[in-house]
């Protein structure tokens, strides 16, 4: 049996319910592009709405980081990983979390405690020293010298504002070194494996902590990281996680692996990315802005590396490798296999599209090196940054024609580039949460209220594909193969107005999901939902599942004025709209 199998059926027998992973893509979260950790779409539970299945969760999540996208190709760094998370809302605390967490990795992991250690939260100005954390460890033999405080590393939020509180992280001594008595965090053998965050407080705007309504737990264990550990293999690529697809990517390229790590990890982890993002029921498609460039830096960013493993880029090579992942995980995410044909697609139109442009950056620099002209830093950056030329790839034409690169002020130019990326994407990717105002609540009502119209309009085969909300607008994504027209447009905002005048209540009810289904409730990812479901209706022209939050009566919306009307991605339509 696998890690993941073992966990879920663990907490299964401690009571918890197993829930479906989120979408890879966040519903109503504009704060990130993707779902960052599992508790992510649990941010209105644990805030305090009931949740259908009760007050003990578990579940794994697909996630997605693109923060450290640079990092990739080390030994333990991927872009998409799955999470293992156990959630009490507002039922057991730090007692059973932590005896849980120590029973699952010594009694059915079978780890040693001498390898494992801990830190708890060592206090400051605002919070005390977590003595009740402390003493629990020490009860379940984990030494004094095993228990490491610290600030900065024990107070756990996603982002800058919402749910929050102090954590213990369990530590494992990953090397073959004698363990030693003292646990230092900051040694690098020792590899954390487990969060628990006790999760009690709402951090405010404004930098202040209150009390949720219950005191929750919020744990995350990495699925990877773990599998290395109890495989005993120090790279994370070397594990059966990865095996199959590394075998795949050294038989296409006739290479060891040995030698070749850097690309070979870059290109499976990028495919196996590129797969679940291009799969996802959002139907997202590479492109130039938001999740669609991410996909398309992940499929480019594979094909250089393919490339410098000498695979023929213009053979089906990606496609065998996507293949293997798809039938690896689709027990897990039904979605792979349903939308196989899609992401197998998308691979292959992405990297015909790159190839061209590979095309015209060799022609570019037959270009810049006319003349025996040596590569300066402005041209080996642009034959990287437009045409995705890989600083090794210039080199070696230009050793080819006995040129010179600049490569130490490609090197500054690049790195330039790493801290505008960083500085620009902030916002989107510091894992931050949607803040749920009463303006974004009138926006999420607002969306179920286009999407009723959106299906007299353009038709009822017209489905949402994706919404971003945040205090100045909201943003919506549907399937639709035109541009709307103006009398199109005009006629959806006449019905949205008429629906908020008509001052339609808005009443919410759990009933089975099948029953739901059944009674014609919309839904935009029907395997994101438990058995039991919350269905909003508003009046009796809109029937959504969803997690809320919405407004009580349409009239408390104002005027829905649409700002903009655009293309997506292909077959997908965007409507930017804002509630005056």
């Amino acid at each position: 049996m696998n890690l993941k199998d073992l966990y879920l059926d663990f907490f299964e027998s401690k009571g918890h319910k197993r829930i479906p992973s989120a979408p890879v893509v966040p519903e109503n979260d504009p704060s990130v592009l993707f779902n960052t950790a599992g508790m992510q779409p649990l941010i209105p539970y644990l805030m305090g709405q009931p949740h259908p299945y009760g007050k003990r969760l578990c579940s794994v999540q697909k996630c997605m980081r693109t923060v450290d996208l640079d990092e990739v190709g080390d030994k333990t760094h991927h872009t998409f990983f799955e999470m293992l998370g156990n959630w009490s809302l507002g039922d057991y605390f730090k007692t059973e979390s932590i005896e849980w967490s120590f029973e699952f990795l010594t009694k059915v992991l079978k780890i040693p405690t001498k390898r494992l250690a801990v830190t708890v939260f060592a206090g400051n100005e605002l919070l005390p020293f977590d003595q009740e954390t402390h003493d629990k460890w020490l009860s379940l033999g984990i030494s004094e010298d095993r228990i490491a405080p610290t600030k900065d590393d024990n107070f756990w939020i996603a982002g800058e504002v919402g749910p929050c509180g102090t954590d213990s992280e369990i530590f494992y001594f990953r090397s073959d070194d004698e363990i030693p008595d003292k646990f230092d965090p900051e040694d690098d053998r020792w590899v954390e494996i487990w969060n628990n965050v006790f999760m009690q407080y709402n951090k405010t705007i404004d930098n202040k902590l209150t009390d949720l309504p219950n005191k929750n737990v919020d744990t995350g264990m990495g699925v990877e990281r773990v599998v290395a550990i109890l495989e005993g293999v120090n790279d994370n690529y070397l594990s059966s996680i990865w095996k199959d697809v590394i075998d795949k990517i050294c038989e296409i390229s006739n290479l060891s692996y040995e030698g070749n790590e850097y690309s070979m990890r870059i290109v499976a982890d990028h495919i196996r990315t590129a797969v679940f993002i291009a799969s996802d029921p959002s139907g997202i498609k590479p492109s130039n802005t938001d999740q669609g460039y991410i996909l398309r830096r992940l499929i480019r960013r594979a094909i250089r590396h393919a490339k410098q493993l000498n695979i023929d880029i213009n053979s089906n090579w990606e496609e065998e490798i996507a293949k293997i992942i798809i039938d690896k995980y689709k027990k897990y995410y039904t979605e792979l296999d349903e939308n196989a044909s899609v992401a197998l697609n998308v691979l292959k139109d992405e990297k015909n599209k790159f190839s061209r442009t590979l095309e015209k950056g060799l022609r570019e620099f037959e270009k810049v090196s006319r003349n025996n002209k040596d590569i300066d830093a402005t041209d080996a950056f642009h034959l990287y940054d437009t045409y995705g030329f890989p600083i090794e790839l210039t080199e070696e034409l230009a050793k080819e024609k006995g040129l010179k690169v600049d490569i130490e002020g490609f090197k500054i130019k690049f790195k330039e580039h790493q801290e505008l990326s960083r500085t620009a994407s902030a916002g989107k990717f510091k894992g931050g949460l949607a803040g749920n105002s009463e303006i974004e609540t009138k926006y999420h009502t607002a969306t179920h209220l286009l999407n009723a119209a959106l299906k007299i309009v353009v038709g009822p085969d017209t489905h949402q594909r994706g919404s971003n909300i945040t205090s100045e607008r909201m943003r919506f994504d549907f399937n639709c193969d035109h541009k709307l027209t103006d009398e199109e447009k005009n006629r959806v905002e006449e019905l949205v107005n008429k629906w908020i005048d008509e001052r339609l209540d808005v009443t919410v009810t759990k009933m089975k999901k099948e029953d739901a289904l059944k009674s014609g409730a919309e839904c935009m990812f029907i395997e994101k939902y438990p058995d039991i479901v919350t269905v909003y209706s508003i009046g009796d022209i809109s029937k959504e599942l969803c997690g809320g939050p919405h407004v009580k009566n349409t009239s408390e919306l104002g005027h829905f004025k649409i700002k903009k009307e655009e293309a997506s991605s292909a077959g997908i339509r965007r409507i930017k709209a804002i509630l005056q």
